[in-house]
C-alpha cells in the first residue's frame, strides 16, 4: 500500500511538472536575464549593489514562484480573504511605524527585505475579488450590498496608500480592483458615472494633492517650463529614448546613462536605459516578450474550469498590461510621472515579490486547470 501511495505521489508530482506553462516560464526567465544585464549597465558595467541585489532577489523569487505554483488552486482560493487582511494590516503598520525615505513612509523593515505592502496589495485585491465574486450569481452582482462591500474593500487600502503618500501606487491598486469588478459583470453604467464624476471633481481633487504631485502634473503639461528642475527627469528620458535610434547605441554604451544625465534609471526609468542601448528594435522585442507573457496568462484563464482561477488570471493579466502601459507612457512623457515599476525589469524587491506571487497563482491555475471549486 505504501509503495502504491509513493508511486501515486511521484506520478502526481510528475504530472504537475508536465502541466507547467513553459512558454510563460521562458518569458519570465528571459525578462530576468534582460533585467539583470540592464541593472549591470546602470551600475556602469560593474556588479555593484543594485545589480547584485536585483539578481539575488530574482534567483530567490523565481524558485519560490515554482514552489508556490505546486500548491493546489483551492489553497489560493481559501486564503483569498486572509491574504488581503494580512496585507491591509501591513499597510496600517507601514503608515504608523514604517521606514521613512524621500518624504514617504511606505516600507516595513523585515531585516532581509524592506517590504512595501502596497505592492503586495496589487495582488491581494485581485485575489480577494476573484474569491468574492466566485460564488455570487451574475444577476446579483449589481445589488447595492455587493457593490458597497466591493467599494469598501477597494477604498480602504487606497486611502492608506495615499496617506503614505503614494498616489501612483494607489491608482494602480484601484485599476487592479476595478478591472476584476468589470470582468465579474458589474454594470458598465457605474464605470461611466464614476468617470464623469472624476472629470467633474478633478479641479477639487487637485487642490488636495501634495505640492510635489501638483508639480508632476504641471511638468507633464509643460516639461520645458523648468528644464533643470522638475522637468529634468522626463526631458532626459525622452532624449535617451530618442537617441537610441533604430538599433541603439549598444550594450554599456548609453551616454545619457553613463554620463549620469538620467537619475533613477535603475527603478521606474529602466526602460529608458534599455531603449537607449538597444533602440527601437530592442524595445519592440521587449514589448513582444511582455505581450507573449500576458497572452499566456489570458490563455490559461480561458482554459481553466474554476471561475475563481479564471477571474484571477484575467484580472492579473489585465493588471500587468496596465502596469507596463503606465510605466512606458510615463517615461515617454505621455503620462505624468507616477510610481509605476516595470514588472521584473525595475529594481525593487517588493515589486518583484508581488509579481512572482501573481505568476505562481496563474501557474497553479494551469497545473490544476481541470479542477472545479464549488
Amino acid at each position: 500500500m505504501l509503495k502504491n501511495s509513493s508511486l501515486n505521489d511521484q506520478s502526481s508530482f510528475y504530472q504537475k511538472v508536465i502541466n507547467l506553462d513553459y512558454i510563460l516560464l521562458a518569458c519570465i526567465l528571459l525578462l530576468g536575464l534582460i533585467s539583470g544585464l540592464s541593472m549591470y549597465s546602470t551600475d556602469g558595467g560593474q556588479i555593484l549593489f543594485h545589480t547584485y541585489s536585483h539578481i539575488t532577489k530574482f534567483l530567490i523569487f523565481f524558485p519560490m514562484m515554482i514552489f508556490l505554483s505546486f500548491l493546489n488552486i483551492k489553497f489560493w482560493h481559501s486564503i483569498g480573504y486572509i491574504f488581503y487582511i494580512i496585507v491591509l494590516l501591513f499597510l496600517i503598520w507601514a503608515s504608523l511605524y514604517g521606514v521613512k525615505a524621500s518624504g514617504s513612509q511606505r516600507w516595513i523593515n523585515l531585516y532581509f527585505i524592506n517590504l512595501q505592502p502596497s505592492e503586495l496589495m496589487k495582488i491581494a485585491i485581485i485575489l480577494f475579488f476573484a474569491k468574492y465574486y466566485h460564488r455570487i450569481q451574475l444577476d446579483k452582482i449589481n445589488y447595492f450590498k455587493n457593490i458597497f462591500i466591493s467599494l469598501l474593500i477597494l477604498i480602504l487600502p487606497i486611502m492608506l496608500v495615499i496617506s503614505q503618500p503614494d498616489l501612483g501606487t494607489a491608482i494602480l491598486i484601484a485599476s487592479s480592483g476595478l478591472v476584476v469588478l468589470w470582468l465579474a459583470g458589474l454594470n458598465i453604467k457605474y464605470f461611466l458615472y464614476s468617470f464623469l464624476t472624476l472629470i467633474i471633481s478633478a479641479p477639487f481633487v487637485i487642490s488636495f494633492l501634495k505640492p510635489y504631485q501638483k508639480v508632476r502634473i504641471l511638468t507633464f503639461l509643460n516639461p520645458d517650463k523648468d528644464p533643470l528642475g522638475s522637468g529634468y527627469q522626463i526631458i532626459q528620458s525622452k532624449i535617451a529614448v530618442g537617441s537610441g535610434g533604430l538599433t541603439g547605441k549598444g550594450f554599456l554604451k548609453g551616454t545619457q546613462s553613463y554620463l549620469e544625465f538620467l537619475p533613477e534609471k535603475h527603478t521606474d526609468f529602466i526602460f529608458t536605459l534599455f531603449s537607449e542601448e538597444h533602440g527601437f528594435i530592442g524595445s519592440v522585442g521587449l514589448l513582444l516578450i511582455y505581450a507573449l507573457m500576458i497572452f499566456r496568462v489570458l490563455k490559461i484563464g480561458s482554459i481553466v474550469r474554476s471561475y475563481f482561477a479564471k477571474l484571477f488570471c484575467y484580472g492579473f493579466g489585465s493588471a500587468i498590461f496596465f502596469y507596463i502601459t503606465v510605466n512606458m507612457s510615463m517615461v515617454l512623457g505621455l503620462l505624468p510621472i507616477v510610481g509605476s515599476p516595470l514588472p521584473i525589469m525595475s529594481y525593487g524587491g517588493s515589486s518583484m515579490l508581488a509579481t512572482m506571487i501573481g505568476f505562481s497563482i496563474v501557474l497553479s491555475a494551469k497545473i490544476n486547470q481541470r479542477q472545479f471549486i464549488s
